[in-house]
């Protein structure tokens, strides 16, 4: 987003320095960026472009301009230009992409421009949704459950269907054989995901209930999903 007529105050902003810190920071950042009123800003110190956040606190009313002021500093600046409620729809983001920098900066900047790439890249063709989908059942061949709960409810809270998901799970169940979605696929957090929408949409339930619901229990709170 183009920086428009707060370059000047951009000095005045607090800093959050987060070079180094591994595992998910943004709760923390989300606290501080709420506890912003409409003019102030915030400035967080990256050691990569933090291309993740710039979607998340767009969501929250902030634009922001970014800077980068070595080799391996980014300053992005974050103004807010008005206050929005939050609508408990902000997707997950990748957190263990911090943990890169830290074998390497290098590293971490390639990480997070491959992940843009892959996620948000406008040459993309298939549907955001379709693509988490893939992503979900690939993680889950490799065993990787944790990614598969991520990908299930972040395609959810996106608009995603239930009834797509009814279809991964039959075709899950196909391709890994009951044996296997019984005793491995059955007692993940995946699947328990997927059971507390569903219960919660035969109750009728309204959607943005069920959201808030998954990112509470199966967000970074829930250890089985939560990224170090």
């Amino acid at each position: 987003m183009k920086q428009t007529d707060w370059n000047d105050q951009i000095e005045r902003f607090p800093e959050m320095d987060v070079r180094g810190v591994a595992g998910n920071f943004f709760p923390q950042l989300k606290q501080r960026a709420k506890g912003l009123r409409k003019g102030e800003g915030l400035t967080v110190v990256q050691s990569f472009d933090p291309l993740p956040l710039y979607e998340v606190m767009e969501q929250l009313g902030f634009e922001h301009v970014t800077e980068r002021a070595g080799e391996n500093e980014y300053r992005a600046h974050f103004y807010r230009a008005e206050v929005r409620e939050e609508k408990g729809d902000i997707p997950m983001r990748p957190a263990a992409l911090t943990n890169l920098p830290i074998i390497d900066e290098e590293l971490g900047q390639i990480g997070v421009q491959f992940w843009n790439l892959t996620w948000n890249d406008a040459k993309r063709h298939l549907p955001y949704e379709l693509r988490l989908l893939l992503s979900l059942t690939n993680a889950v061949g490799a065993g990787r459950m944790r990614q598969a709960t991520r990908e299930l409810v972040k395609a959810y809270i996106h608009g995603l269907d239930s009834a797509a998901l009814d279809d991964v799970f039959e075709l899950l169940a196909w391709n890994q054989g009951i044996g296997y979605f019984s005793s491995e696929i059955g007692p993940s957090t995946l699947f328990q995901a997927y059971k507390c929408l569903k219960h919660m949409e035969r109750q009728g339930k309204p959607r943005a209930e069920i959201c808030a619901a998954l990112t509470e229990r199966f967000g970074e709170k829930n250890p089985e999903v939560k990224v170090q």
